[in-house]
């Protein structure tokens, strides 16, 4: 299994798991807490079908990446990030986040650059900033994200199974877009984090991302579902579509947290018109037509 290396915790290195399928464009999908990067399942056939070369990876933390007990904060895992990015020696990259993810877009853009970076996809995401100050009176109360550490750190297997029942509205949609074995299968991958890592994620999650998305000066798509309750639209994806010059918003009506799964049939649309078909994909296509001609 293909690993990078981005650091070290005393006697042990730090390694992110990644998968890289595919050819042609690059997009780089980065999954949302407490998941890992197989969370992408429904959209990697659609963008592999539009010719793009897709690259999945777990955080730190999550998945089959280490499980060291430092390095959660967004200034890591945009290292994290720019150290894989470094490592495939990628050009002309997407870089699409789901929830957490997000952040990981806004700080790579706002510590690195958009150099090589051609697009940026916000799907859930957490920026602009969702703690409520006095200069951010759009955000969420502090009380709720103490309180979620507090049931994080209390019983974090009972916590994730409410957490779920929000993630994918199962009230309103189980047994019509998501089944019992799918949110199932979350929890079990959400069980397999780290213990460290579930718990130091929740105030990652209020980070202040308003100067890195002031950065962004790429093409620039925001899916937000109407009906999240994990992260609010009108404190997220609304502000960040207006915060980034140019980017348009794409609202799923009914869609709850994890549209990705939920409404993948309207999200992935959106996602391979906006990246759009691969260059080695079209001249893969004009070179059939010619030699069918």
């Amino acid at each position: 299994m293909p690993y990078v290396n981005v650091g070290k915790e005393n006697s042990s290195n730090i390694e992110l798991y990644y998968e890289d399928h595919g050819s042609g464009d690059p997009v780089v999908l980065i999954h949302g807490y407490p998941l890992s990067g197989a969370s992408w399942e429904k959209q990697l056939p659609a963008l592999l079908a539009a010719g793009h070369r897709v690259i999945t990876y777990d955080r730190r933390g999550f998945g089959k990446s280490s499980q060291p007990t430092t390095g959660y904060n967004y200034d890591t895992f945009a290292e994290d990030l720019h150290k894989l990015v470094t490592h495939l020696k990628l050009r002309n990259f997407a870089l699409v986040g789901f929830s957490m993810g997000g952040g990981e877009v806004a700080r790579y853009i706002g510590k690195y650059g958009s150099k090589d970076v051609s697009k940026a996809v916000f799907v859930s995401s957490v920026p602009p900033f969702l703690l409520k100050t006095a200069d951010n009176q759009e955000g969420v109360e502090a009380s709720v994200f103490e309180g979620i550490q507090k049931a994080v750190a209390a019983d974090r297997y009972a916590f994730f199974t409410d957490f779920f029942k929000s993630f994918y509205n199962t009230d309103v949609l189980s047994g019509k877009r998501i089944s019992e074995q799918a949110v199932q299968a979350s929890w079990n991958v959400a069980a397999s984090a780290s213990a460290t890592a579930s718990l130091a994620c929740v105030p990652t999650w209020h980070e202040d991302f308003r100067k890195d998305l002031a950065r962004v000066d790429v093409p620039t798509l925001v899916i937000h579902g109407d009906a999240d309750r994990i992260v609010p639209i009108g404190a997220s994806g609304q502000r960040t579509a207006k915060l980034v010059r140019g980017a348009r918003l794409v609202v799923i009506k009914d869609g709850p947290h994890a549209v990705t799964w939920t409404h993948a049939d309207e999200v992935n649309p959106e996602l391979v018109n906006f990246l759009g078909k691969s260059v080695a994909k079209q001249a893969a296509s004009a070179h059939q037509k010619e030699t069918a001609a």
